[in-house]
């Protein structure tokens, strides 16, 4: 597929809180997670699945927060990437291969979504480039992110939400720790 031209990314705002609805659409993106997953434990996640978890990320928003950015092409949100301060991702601490490499405070990419027919088209990248540049902005001086090696093209998309080692490699990144075969720990220092 062609790569994709004319994208802009921005900021979640409470403005563009519509868009976002729009891009996940009525299922939250994954099952009703509306990118709420590393920010809950496990049970408060499972019982506020989808509305539930819709509502709480609309609380973060309204808060004058930002948990990430919105992809557009031609005025249409068509990709999400989660960037924030790791310590708002608690779920991260909690998991065994994700857990802290060490102390440095570090900004965390955990989270994309593309729409279906812009996948494999360099939005990833483009999102990713946006992430860095924004959590810079920010006063981070690493970036972190937990991306998926894929070595089976079939894997299906909802499986690599954290991204692909690939393109953390493409932006800059590099591998500091790994846990898991299959999925290694990136940063990027700013």
């Amino acid at each position: 597929m062609d790569e994709i031209t004319g994208v802009r990314i921005h900021p979640l705002t409470p403005e563009l809180w519509q868009d976002f609805e729009k891009l996940f659409g009525p299922r939250g993106a994954c099952g009703g997670c509306w990118c709420m997953f590393w920010k809950l434990d496990r049970k408060d996640f499972l019982l506020n699945r989808g509305e539930g978890n819709r509502q709480l990320q609309k609380t973060i928003v309204e808060a004058g927060d930002t948990p990430g950015l919105l992809a557009y092409v031609d005025d249409r949100p068509v990709g999400w990437c989660a960037i924030e301060p790791r310590e708002r991702y608690p779920g991260l601490g909690r998991s065994r291969i994700l857990k802290p490499v060490d102390e440095t405070k570090v900004w965390s990419v955990s989270c994309f979504y593309v729409e279906r027919k812009y996948r494999s088209r360099g939005l990833s990248i483009a999102l990713l480039k946006s992430a860095v540049q924004f959590a810079a902005t920010r006063g981070a001086q690493v970036v972190e992110g937990y991306p998926t090696e894929v070595v089976d093209k079939t894997m299906p998309a909802p499986f690599v939400y954290t991204g692909l080692a690939s393109a953390f490699l493409q932006v800059g990144f590099t591998e500091v720790a790994r846990r898991s075969a299959k999925r290694p720990i990136m940063r990027l220092f700013i």
